[in-house]
């Protein structure tokens, strides 16, 4: 259950971060004015509450892993609210971050 709890944090987290991360780039780059910057700026920071939700202790683990999230994740809210088509390097890419999230996080340990 553990996994699944950290599983959906790593989700919701990305979209906090991902989605805030946009809505600065569109207020920003696209021009549609500071209520996006702000709301984009609110959700960052709500992304890094939730990254203190983690079941693991470690900052630099949580963080680390989420690296491997973010990169999948960016690729996905791309294609969702861009119209982004990854190609196959991409695709492998990300899956390769996320083989290292899993590594990283699930792995048993001796503690």
């Amino acid at each position: 259950m553990l996994i699944a709890r950290s599983v959906a944090l790593f989700v919701v987290a990305a979209l906090f971060e991902i989605g805030g991360a946009w809505l600065v780039w569109q207020g920003a780059r696209e021009h549609r004015g500071w209520i996006w910057i702000g709301a984009g700026v609110i959700a960052l920071g709500i992304y890094g509450f939730v990254a203190t939700l983690q079941p693991d202790p470690d900052f630099g683990r949580i963080l680390a892993a989420y690296g491997g999230v973010f990169v999948a994740g960016s690729l996905a809210w791309g294609m969702v609210a861009d119209g982004y088509r990854p190609d196959r390097w991409d695709i492998i890419g990300a899956l390769i971050c996320l083989a290292g999230v899993a590594v990283i996080m699930y792995v048993p340990r001796a503690r």
